[in-house]
């Protein structure tokens, strides 16, 4: 027990995964006598020491439990982590008494976790959110007898044995054969009018240059006009200003009683230092 005792307590080394893989199967298999006995120490007394054995004895499992996802693109690494994590949920729960061994028990969780990490990673879009979904992504790539799109007759069959509608297996079978757009990427031979996501996905409207060049001519603008207005007499400002520029437009009515003149005459000043204003700026 004593050297079995001293590989429990080996550090896991942090390197390659060839080196990993290499390390915890250097690390023994428990008997079910001595599973038990440690699995009920954790359970009665929360010995956070024989839960570590417990879960040091079956990285091994771990490792090849990932090796069965390595189609889906995604790091054995990563993947070997989040199994890692479900086996140590799987201990937490464990209950000896039951008559199953742990790693019976912990398959459910190690593969919970390596399946949600890869609905989470494999494309940039998630692809699965609700149960059905999840169900048939992970069945669908299983399902598929020849490359190409199912046939009708396929796609009662999986929608019979996934107990999920003929819909539901369509759009996902849509999702899967789908890919994810590079956004600087470049055309293939097949897509001679491929157009990057960069290209049309930019939001010109916020770009420093154009705000820059926006607020210069917005000030620029407004200087001129200030400029305009200036030359002049005061009551064609005031009725430019009172028609035009401020916040509630003012009627010809109501200026022609301030000055005590007619509508008519007020709208002859109107247009008559329109006229200039556009002079003047031009």
């Amino acid at each position: 027990m004593g050297k079995n005792l001293q590989l429990y307590q080996m550090a896991v080394p942090i390197g390659s995964l060839e080196a990993y893989s290499y390390r915890v199967n250097e690390i023994p298999m428990l008997t079910l006598e001595e599973e038990q006995a440690l699995a009920n120490n954790y359970r009665e007394s929360n010995d956070l020491e024989s839960a570590r054995k417990l879960v040091l004895a079956h990285l091994r499992f771990v490792v090849k439990v990932a090796a069965g996802y390595s189609g889906y693109g995604l790091s054995r690494a990563d993947l070997v982590q989040e199994g890692n994590i479900g086996l140590m949920k799987a201990v937490k729960r464990f209950d000896p008494s039951v008559g199953v061994r742990l790693v019976s028990f912990a398959v459910h969780w190690i593969k919970a976790e390596m399946h949600d990490f890869i609905i989470r990673n494999w494309r940039i879009v998630k692809i699965a959110t609700t149960k059905a979904q999840r169900k048939l992504f992970f069945n669908l790539r299983n399902s598929k007898k020849r490359l190409g799109w199912f046939s009708n007759q396929e796609v009662q069959d999986v929608a019979s044995a996934l107990n999920v509608s003929e819909a539901e297996v369509l759009r996902m079978e849509e999702r899967l054969n789908a890919h994810d757009a590079a956004f600087d990427g470049h055309p293939t031979n097949d897509e001679e009018n491929f157009q990057a996501p960069m290209h049309y996905l930019e939001d010109k409207s916020m770009d420093p240059a154009m705000l820059i060049e926006s607020d210069n001519w917005a000030a620029q603008g407004s200087h001129d006009l200030q400029e305009a207005l200036a030359q002049l007499d005061p009551r064609s400002q005031h009725i430019l200003t009172a028609r035009w520029l401020g916040e509630k437009k003012e009627t010809l009515q109501s200026l022609a009683d301030k000055y005590s003149i007619s509508p008519e005459r007020i709208r002859q000043l109107e247009k008559n230092a329109l006229n200039t204003l556009k002079d003047v700026l031009h």
